[in-house]
């Protein structure tokens, strides 16, 4: 098993080419009235909603490296696609703007039986406030078809004078933005290490994996043992366990170094992902509201609150003690595309 430092981790990742956008370190916060409610852990929360561009979250981290990529090639536009309420595509758009770029952003349909809402409120709102160019495409699984349509995309801007840089969907890539969480593991040792506290577990979001794959690499490679468990918002824990190891695999080739993750060290529940992606459930709804109502932190409903769900389940089955850290991986302005469901069952 591979281990290094945090300077030579931090060596590695300057070999490539990165873009600084986000707000880090971000807080690590402890949560008393949740840890209360919940009785059986001491809860602490990471604080990734509060990276900054565009109303943060955890893709500015990894868009540093996309964006770094892209500058590099000399590209003027990028591409991206995602969910209708796709955090990721709204962050894309506002990194766009900080840089001085055009942002074409394709919208997936991923959500079925949604309302006027959710259309026009929240991420979609703000990818227009960013001047960012709209495109519709009517699958809501198929990657690697959503990714050869931005090809096409890309291919009518290269013919009419753009210079288009792709940030893809599918995991036939190599993962550049789970590099931020690499990186985002080496933060949190350092503050763990100023404020002489360790975890037992660590929960987190596992959507398109380079959040939770980035950070379990991360913190394995810099000899760090703590347990990480990914919760699925969008595909059942055995296909999310094939794309973390998938994911891992890649890193390890990227950054040469292998810390070499076991199968079961790739920890995940799908405990709170029916009915489906970006569609509420009852135990989501009361993670939300609970978490707001006790702590005044909000969550969203399409990852963090599924999330935050799939903590307190395992907390009440007796699966998780002692002190755990939840990632909070932003996403508040999809709530106000929520807003009807979310209120509906209060």
């Amino acid at each position: 098993m591979d281990q290094i430092g945090a300077r030579e981790l931090a060596g590695r990742l300057e070999r490539f080419p990165r873009c600084r956008l986000a707000h880090t370190p971000t807080p690590l916060e402890q949560m008393p009235r949740l840890s209360a409610h919940l009785s059986c852990v001491e809860l602490f929360v990471k604080r990734d909603d509060c990276t900054g561009l565009g109303f943060g979250g955890n893709k500015v981290r990894q868009l540093e490296f996309y964006f770094g990529q892209a500058q590099q090639a000399g590209a003027d536009t990028v591409l991206i696609t995602g969910a209708v309420q796709s955090n990721f595509v709204r962050a894309t758009a506002a990194a766009a703007c900080r840089l001085g770029m055009a942002c074409h952003i394709q919208l997936e349909e991923r959500v079925p039986d949604v309302d006027g809402l959710y259309r026009s409120s929240g991420n979609v709102l703000l990818n227009q406030v960013f001047g960012a160019t709209l495109h519709s495409y009517p699958q809501g699984e198929d990657e690697a078809g959503a990714d050869a349509r931005l090809g096409v995309i890309a291919e009518q801007l290269r013919q009419s004078g753009s210079r288009p840089y792709i940030i893809p969907l599918g995991p036939g890539h190599d993962p550049l933005g789970a590099l931020g969480y690499v990186d985002a593991a080496t933060e949190l040792t350092g503050q763990l290490e100023q404020r002489g506290v360790q975890f037992d577990h660590i929960v987190v979001t596992s959507g398109s994996g380079a959040t939770h794959a980035g950070l379990l690499f991360g913190l394995r490679a810099l000899g760090n043992r703590t347990i990480v468990i990914g919760v699925c918002p969008r595909r059942d824990a055995d296909r999310q366990r094939r794309r973390i190891a998938a994911h891992a695999q890649k890193l390890s080739r990227m950054l040469d170094v292998d810390p070499r993750i076991t199968a079961e060290e790739i920890r995940l529940t799908d405990v709170t992902l029916a009915p489906g992606y970006g569609r509420l459930n009852a135990a989501t709804i009361e993670a939300l509201q609970t978490t707001a109502r006790c702590e005044g932190l909000l969550l969203d409903p399409v990852y963090t609150a599924k999330a935050m769900a799939g903590l307190f389940h395992m907390a009440r089955e007796g699966e998780l003690s002692g002190r755990v850290l939840f990632w909070h991986t932003g996403g508040e302005p999809a709530l106000f595309g929520y807003g009807r469901a979310v209120l509906a069952r209060d």
